[in-house]
């Protein structure tokens, strides 16, 4: 840290995903928290949506003695709270804000912030309201801790994570300017729904209009919030070099700096011994299951590859992973046996009877199952991306196949009804992950890949992909960990038969070389890991409390 930065004194730091595992963004603050939990010792304090109510949270351990003074002041100004700590490493303080009060005067907020920003609310839908709402309160929370607890002299950085957290920037930008607000936008709005929508976004980059895309797109308010905050905040960042153009280009606001998202490896074993004796217990069950669902005797010797993420269909290139294994079924270099698991949720409806029943009876079958593609069976089936396009490749997982392609469309909780093991336990059984992402602002599944010492596949479209690149000073190649594809908005066919080439190289390798690409990778992900990142976080406190106290003389002079 250099020895003339602001630091802050206390960091608020709000997201819908605090103490909410809906995505990536919860990864990001989760593994974070640790680090600054560790330098700011409870005056960091991260603020969430009571999506709860009387419900136990999960992640959240609720702790009455804490703030209990102001938690009355707080109960008084009329705001439900609950306070406690985040059930993460680091056990940082949480406070959960009860939101739905204040749909009722919802109008008057919108108009407010028309008045004051000129946000566009009126075409809000879906989940805007209640994202906005929540961003209010959450605003009220700060502002009322603030008021009890803090002054002036504070050194105070609200940090707001997402378009969702874009209003309560916004309200303490105008009710406190004495606190610091940063911005992060971790995908901009309308470039992920460009993407999603099939339209080339890299290539027109340049020219799209942000505002004009959000018209065509029903994406007025979403956009409109996060452009406007990007606006009026201290200091904007956002996650990769990648994003940071889209930034130019769609929001006409460049970033102040790049916050690249960092990891703890806590989840990754720490024994030689243990990482060994998981790693084989994740293999047994992935083989067991393919093996009871195929009718087949695939053995250890067979080579596990899988992709995993939100199911965006393309943007998380889940169509170029399939392409590439039909194209792989043909491939004259494959040296073994491939199975390809795709753990991507989809609409799940409940876990195969057939497929329980032959597990639990622990024999050995030589014939498939009906639909031998899916683990779990889904709502309307027909209408799956996953299924559909393995049905056009007449991909059927047949017995002289050497690929095999499974979904499993559930999360990986533990609790899924036939693997029983969460993500963490299985994704170390593999022996490459593939993660082709057309829209992609970081990247955190090969990131947790490379933490377990699985080589991965991705491109230069994802953030992750760009740093690889920047660490080993060229494109990643399979022996340095990460293999990083060159992917354009036109090259799909291309990317398909590098992944297949990948893996069929891959295939041939010796015991010793596999043995190398794995100490590289896990090499790699250390590199990555919180305490390495964390001094980008304070180039953006420094820069937003540098604003602030400008505010403040200003104040003062008054």
């Amino acid at each position: 840290m250099k020895k003339d930065m602001i630091n802050p004194d206390y960091i608020f730091e709000s997201s819908w995903e605090v103490c909410n595992k809906v995505g990536g963004i919860y990864t990001v603050l989760s593994t974070r928290a640790n680090t600054l939990q560790s330098e700011m010792k409870d005056h960091i304090i991260f603020i969430g949506p009571d999506v709860w109510r009387d419900n136990k949270c999960p992640y959240f351990v609720e702790d009455k003695a804490l703030f209990a003074d102001w938690v009355k002041v707080a109960k008084a100004e009329k705001l439900n709270i609950r306070v406690g700590r985040w059930d993460v490493p680091g056990s940082p303080i949480a406070v959960l804000v009860d939101f739905l009060p204040y749909f009722e005067k919802k109008n008057d907020i919108y108009g407010w912030l028309w008045e004051n920003y000129q946000v566009d609310s009126l075409h809000a839908y879906g989940d805007y309201d209640e994202a906005s709402m929540f961003s209010y309160a959450a605003g009220l929370v700060v502002e009322s801790y603030y008021n009890f607890y803090l002054s002036v002299d504070d050194n105070v950085v609200y940090h707001a994570n997402e378009w969702m957290t874009g209003l309560g920037a916004l309200y303490i930008n105008n009710r406190l300017p004495q606190i610091a607000t940063i911005f992060t936008t971790h995908a901009t709005s309308i470039g992920r729904s460009i993407a999603g929508n099939m339209k080339p976004l890299y290539d027109y980059l340049f020219a799209y209009n942000g505002d004009q895309m959000a018209m065509e797109l029903n994406m007025q308010s979403k956009h409109s919030i996060e452009k406007q905050t990007a606006l009026h905040v201290d200091c904007f960042t956002t996650v990769s070099e990648i994003t940071a153009k889209e930034c130019v280009e769609l929001l006409d606001k460049p970033v102040d700096c790049v916050l690249p998202n960092g990891f703890e490896d806590g989840f990754v074993p720490g024994s030689a011994a243990a990482f060994t004796r998981k790693r084989k217990l994740a293999r047994k069950k992935l083989l067991q299951v393919a093996n009871a669902l195929l009718g087949e005797t695939l053995d250890d010797d067979t080579l596990i590859v899988s992709t995993s993420g939100r199911y965006e269909f393309r943007n998380k290139g889940v169509d170029v992973y399939i392409e590439s294994m039909n194209r792989l079924l043909r491939d004259k270099d494959l040296k073994k046996k491939v199975l390809a698991f795709i753990e991507v949720p989809g609409w799940v409806g409940e876990p195969r009877q057939d497929l329980k029943e032959r597990l639990e009876s622990g024999k050995t079958f030589d014939t498939p199952l009906e639909v031998p593609q899916v683990t779990h069976w889904l709502h309307e089936m027909s209408h799956d991306n996953v299924l559909g396009m393995m049905k056009y490749y007449d991909m059927h997982n047949r017995k002289d196949e050497m690929v095999k392609v499974i979904f499993l469309p559930c999360y990986l909780d533990g609790k899924d009804g036939i693997l029983n093991m969460t993500y963490y336990d299985i994704v170390l059984g593999n022996d490459l992950c593939i993660y082709p992402s057309y829209y992609e602002p970081w990247g955190y599944t090969p990131l947790e890949a490379i933490a377990f010492n699985v080589p991965c596949i991705t491109t230069d479209l994802a953030g992750f992909g760009q740093w690889v690149n920047s660490e080993v000073g060229r494109y990643g190649e399979i022996t340095d960990g990460v293999k990083v594809i060159h992917r354009t908005d036109y090259n799909y066919s291309e990317v398909a038969d590098v992944i297949k080439d990948t893996v069929a190289q891959y295939s041939a390798y010796t015991k010793k070389q596999i043995e190398e690409c794995r100490k590289k990778a896990g090499q790699l992900a250390k590199k990555a890991l919180w305490n390495e990142f964390i001094k980008y976080y304070h180039e953006a406190y420094d820069i937003a409390l540098r604003k602030a106290n400008e505010r403040k003389q200003q104040l003062k002079l008054k």
